[in-house]
């Protein structure tokens, strides 16, 4: 027993030898939490005070219950090993699959009942929309998936849903529908799982009794991250509280909650400790992770946030290096500079798999990848995709590469029903056969079909030509700005409810294509091509997408969003692109629940270093196609300067924190003439226009210039085009006629 206690810490062995009561452990990051649950769970066992199949223990994935049983296998004696089988030691639905499993028929469901997963269930609601012919633009099926989850973990039941117009109403129907098909198919979902374990224990009295007198030791992990359905789950387990009911030994940390929009709800953890009068609230602050100066950094950022329960991190391990902050004048010199920097730390011999790349937006990655893929530096995406394999960049390049080759066959079967437009296998079968009939692409095979298939597919062909026609004469940003309004998957991703990092993620490509084309060097006469420049853009986003990144398990850089890192830690972290609007993101500023699960967020990205740490940002990024100028993240403000060193001298532009402006801007004369370096001054004429001056452009037709600033290859004009809006271009790119 001494040896399953040794080297536990004061507030450690306090949680661990905890009497059967309800305790709440606020477990900082780097703290030894899991060490602490396995512990718990061993102790309780070896000292008689419950049998292995009177314990449950909940965690959020699969690993770490995998985790959590190899270490009790560690910990106890192999007599317990063989009961310890026995134990419930899985993720919410994990068992609660368990549970629906074993009392099938009192939850109303076939032995064998199936499991659909995301992607399954997504085309279950395909079909039901189909069968019952539902207008799919008009009730697009994601965004009606997300509808029925977000009942289901709410609670409610179709029938309890209030619907307070027609459109929601009108869901309320298909959420009905959809129930009815599962329940017929025998199939649940995800949410399903919970649920119908929830209502099950809630309705057979009998049942719910005999898994409170059986569940002594209620255990939960990463207990911040729970929501409100589970919760209840939960507490029905626990007797909801009462005198005699099991023991809730809770594991979280509100500081880390940081998933409020998967239905993550950070208040459990204050009705907990009032709900159950939960008397022993123990905080691991000792952290075994970080040095000093980074974990006094994540203390003062988290400490701007009001509603917590408050905890202080601190570490044996030293002060440690300072943090490290550079100001770069555009994202471009911010990857630049962070590339560099890593070269440089592994020309001293840090290993390349100890570096960790952060960033607020899946977006950023593009221009990180694009700069290690130029020095040749081996790196992963984790938890996600490179930028040029996800899905909306792979549907946006099918366009393009229709534009510039109509016989692409690979590219002409991606987009061909995407966005969806009636296009339908039967369609695709006969286009099919009339192209292996006249050996010729599906495109040219188009002109050959008659009846339905030849009408729909005609109007694809119509569309393409159509782009063709109208990107003949635009240069290459804005080519692809065309393209993806004109294709429809801008508004397709804007009516999905999730579809914000997509939209993001294509406006990047807009980025990448203006970065490209500067990058090139492509003369006038290339420029006056611009199908043939986008060819050699198609290439270059190819090569970017091809085989460059390592192998599992190889010696890479590691980039990842911020809420990807959560329970990772490295060596060395970079934390790019901390700019308002950005990090803090835009969407969150102005409401407060919102700002401070971004500061929960920032307190998690800096508490992922364990030596060294980078924070970094750029006065201006190029957003939409357009240059933006931006004011430094009020993260940044929020860390004592004695625990930074500037890498680069701060400019003294005011920060978003104190003057309490939220997003991108366009500084003001006095703020460009204070910033150092500074953006381009403005001008009263650049290139031959001058302010008040009317001109012609492809696209936005006439309009009126009315500012201009820079020169040489920075020069650039704003024009108010009327009712296509005010627009800033950059004329060694756009092609502007005077009037």
């Amino acid at each position: 027993m001494s040896d399953l206690l040794a080297n536990l810490n004061p507030q450690q062995l306090q949680a661990v030898t905890l009497p059967s009561q309800h305790a709440l452990i606020l477990a900082g990051a780097g703290s030894g939490k899991t060490r602490v649950l396995t512990t718990r769970i061993a102790w309780l066992v070896q000292t008689g005070q419950v049998d292995p199949h009177g314990v449950l223990a909940v965690t959020f994935t699969n690993k770490a219950a995998k985790e959590l049983l190899a270490r009790l296998s560690a910990m106890l004696p192999l007599n317990f090993n063989r009961s310890a089988r026995s134990m419930w030691i899985g993720t919410f639905h994990g068992l609660c699959n368990r549970l629906l499993r074993t009392h099938h028929r009192d939850a109303g469901l076939p032995q064998l009942f199936q499991i659909l997963d995301s992607g399954d269930q997504l085309a279950a609601i395909k079909r039901l929309l189909k069968a019952l012919n539902v207008d799919d633009e008009k009730f697009p099926p994601r965004e009606l998936q997300h509808f029925i989850n977000a009942q289901k973990e709410a609670g409610l039941r179709p029938h309890a849903v209030e619907a307070w117009d027609e459109y929601t109403r009108r869901r309320v129907e298909l959420y009905t529908e959809y129930e009815v098909q599962c329940q017929r198919e025998s199939v649940v979902d995800f949410a399903e799982l919970l649920l119908r374990s929830f209502e099950l224990l809630e309705r057979n009295e009998p049942l719910r009794q005999h898994y409170q007198r059986r569940f002594r030791h209620i255990l939960v992990d990463e207990f911040q991250d729970t929501n409100r359905l589970q919760y209840r789950w939960l507490k029905l387990l626990a007797d909801e509280g009462r005198d005699g009911g099991a023991s809730l030994f809770c594991v979280g940390d509100d500081d880390q909650s940081i998933y409020r929009f998967r239905g993550a709800e950070v208040g459990n953890m204050r009705d907990f400790e009032r709900e159950f009068q939960v008397s022993n609230v123990i905080r691991l602050e000792q952290n075994y992770r970080s040095h000093g100066n980074i974990l006094d950094a994540a203390n003062a950022i988290i400490r701007h946030n009001t509603a917590r329960l408050g905890k202080n991190l601190w570490t044996e391990r030293g002060a440690g290096e300072p943090i490290r902050v550079f100001e770069a004048l555009a994202d471009l010199d911010e990857a630049r500079w962070i590339v560099e920097e890593i070269q440089s730390l592994v020309r001293d011999g840090a290993s390349r798999s100890d570096v960790a790349l952060l960033y607020r937006s899946n977006a950023q990655s593009r221009v990180l990848e694009h700069q290690l893929f130029s020095a040749g530096i081996p790196y992963r995406v984790y938890g996600g995709l490179r930028f040029f394999e996800r899905q909306e960049i792979k549907h946006a390049l099918a366009y393009l590469r229709l534009i510039a080759n109509a016989d692409d066959d690979t590219a002409f079967s991606r987009v061909v029903n995407f966005p969806a437009r009636g296009i339908g296998a039967r369609s695709l079968e006969v286009l099919q056969d009339a192209a292996k009939t006249w050996n010729s692409s599906l495109y040219a095979s188009v002109p050959h079909l008659a009846g339905k298939p030849g009408t729909v597919l005609a109007q694809f062909v119509r569309l393409i030509e159509g782009l063709r026609r109208d990107t003949a004469k635009l240069p290459l940003p804005e080519m692809v700005d065309h393209v993806l309004d004109a294709s429809g998957l801008r508004a397709h991703y804007r009516n999905e409810k999730e579809g914000q990092e997509r939209l993001e993620n294509l406006d990047e490509l807009i980025n990448a294509a203006a970065n490209f084309l500067a990058e090139s060097g492509a003369g006038a006469e290339a420029l006056d091509q611009p199908h043939a420049l986008l060819a050699d853009f198609l290439a270059h986003a190819s090569l970017e997408a091809g085989e460059h990144q390592a192998d599992a398990g190889s010696d890479a850089v590691q980039l990842m969003t911020v809420h990807s890192s959560k329970g990772l830690e490295f060596d060395v972290v970079f934390l790019s692109g901390l700019e308002e609007g950005l990090f803090p993101h835009e969407n969150s500023i102005l409401e407060t629940e919102g700002l401070e699960e971004e500061r929960r967020l920032m307190y998690v990205a800096v508490t992922r270093a364990r030596e060294r740490l980078y924070l970094s940002f750029a006065q201006s990024r190029m957003l939409h196609g357009q240059t933006r100028y931006n004011l430094r993240s009020r993260f940044l403000e929020e860390i004592p300067e004695v625990l930074t060193k500037w890498l680069s001298a701060p400019s003294s532009r005011a920060s978003a924190a104190r003057s309490g402006f939220g997003g991108y801007y366009e500084p003001s004369r006095a703020a460009v003439a204070k910033s150092a370096p500074v953006p381009p001054r403005r001008n009263q004429e650049v290139g031959g226009l001058r302010i008040g001056q009317t001109v012609s452009h492809a696209k936005f037709g006439k309009g009126v210039i009315v500012a201009a600033e820079g020169s040489g290859s920075d020069a650039r004009v704003q024009i108010n085009f009327g009712a296509a809006g005010i627009k800033w271009l950059l004329l060694g790119v756009a092609k502007l006629t005077p009037v």
